[in-house]
């Protein structure tokens, strides 16, 4: 049996004006169905769902997707597109005009923090961040 696992997104009005925000941003994403509840999209390949629940629950940074980016023009444009209504926050992290919480990380920040030599800078160089600046990471 292959179950399929994928986020539902809590939303006050607002689950397809959201889904067709974020297959705007995403590439390689699609709307597969919406109906006056929900909207079912990909992004990237990765399945969500949001629905129209009203106001009784609100999305919280409890929950955060992470994005991997490999360049700092793609940690610019995620981080562009994402903070558009919504709010910077520190260490990668941000917050949309939907408030769903996101983190905008680069590919090799794994690497960087598993060197044991190098982990402390590289730590404080990016609690003085919001948006990662992935050169700064590197020379730390």
């Amino acid at each position: 049996m292959k179950n399929t696992i994928y986020p539902c997104l809590w939303m006050d009005g607002k689950a397809h004006e959201a889904a067709d925000f974020y297959c705007g941003v995403f590439p390689n994403s699609h709307i597969i169905s919406k109906n006056p509840i929900v909207a079912v999209f990909e992004l990237n390949g990765n399945r969500f769902m949001t629905m129209n629940g009203g106001p009784e629950y609100k999305i919280n940074e409890g929950v955060s997707f992470v994005v991997s980016c490999e360049t700092q023009q793609e940690i610019d444009y995620y981080w562009d597109k994402l903070t558009a209504g919504g709010q910077e926050g520190k260490c990668g992290w941000l917050t949309d005009k939907y408030g769903v919480s996101w983190q905008i990380v680069p590919s090799i920040l794994g690497a960087l923090m598993n060197d044991a030599e190098k982990a402390p800078k590289v730590m404080y160089a990016f609690m003085q961040m919001k948006k990662f600046d992935l050169e700064k990471l590197k020379q730390a």
